[in-house]
């Protein structure tokens, strides 16, 4: 099977920063791949001037929370490192049973690739004075240092978004035949280990046992 990547662009956060912009990206790639009924809800950014689209689906948003948890957690522990989170979509085939097993497999058609450098910024020298200054730029505030790399992220978080867009539009002859009923393509997302290294993947499970492909964990 053919299997599509798409490689985000990069972008440097601060961990403040890292829910957000990676509810926006994950919930966006998720919406663009749903299927059938759903109800789309229009979700303002509160660091950015930027709207997305959820699926309006409770369960779903709460998944992707406790993925964003985790991966929040391994940053804690891994601080000043890149990483990636891989989010792949797939279908479920039974394999061919055999006198050991009879198993199911993921076919892996489509897989989307967030790169994040999270970073840990100066912060001005504590005091009374409002005149303290970061390290460094002499001749920039904070305030003023911290507005244009906001903006800097803002923009490049658009410039995600459209990649995403531009990869869903012009990528389509991999994407499997729809099944009739089922609201959403089975994917998982994939955090770096705690054991691994920056880059190492630990592949977490986003199914639920029930015997039925379709579901999401």
């Amino acid at each position: 099977m053919n299997c599509e990547v798409c490689q985000l662009k990069e972008l440097e956060v601060e961990h403040f920063e890292v829910r957000e912009v990676l509810r926006c990206i994950l919930h966006t790639i998720v919406f663009h791949r749903a299927l059938g009924l759903v109800r789309p809800k229009d979700v303002d950014l509160e660091l950015f001037e930027i709207t997305y689209v959820q699926c309006g689906d409770v369960e779903l948003e709460k998944k992707i929370d406790e993925k964003i948890e985790q991966f929040v957690s391994w940053v804690e522990k891994h601080p000043n490192k890149k990483s990636q989170i891989c989010v792949s979509f797939y279908e479920v085939k039974s394999k061919q049973p055999s006198w050991f097993t009879n198993k199911t497999e993921r076919l892996y058609w489509e897989q989307w690739y967030l790169n994040l450098n999270v970073t840990q910024q100066p912060k001005p020298h504590s005091g009374k004075s409002h005149h303290s200054k970061v390290v460094l730029d002499p001749g920039e505030s904070a305030s003023e240092y911290r507005s244009s790399r906001r903006a800097a992220l803002e923009a490049s978080l658009r410039e995600v978004l459209f990649q995403i867009i531009k990869f869903v539009n012009e990528k389509k002859d991999h994407v499997p035949p729809i099944s009739e009923g089922v609201l959403y393509f089975p994917y998982e997302i994939t955090i770096p280990s705690s054991s691994d290294s920056a880059f190492g993947m630990d592949m977490i499970k986003r199914m639920l046992q029930t015997g039925h492909p379709t579901m999401l964990s």
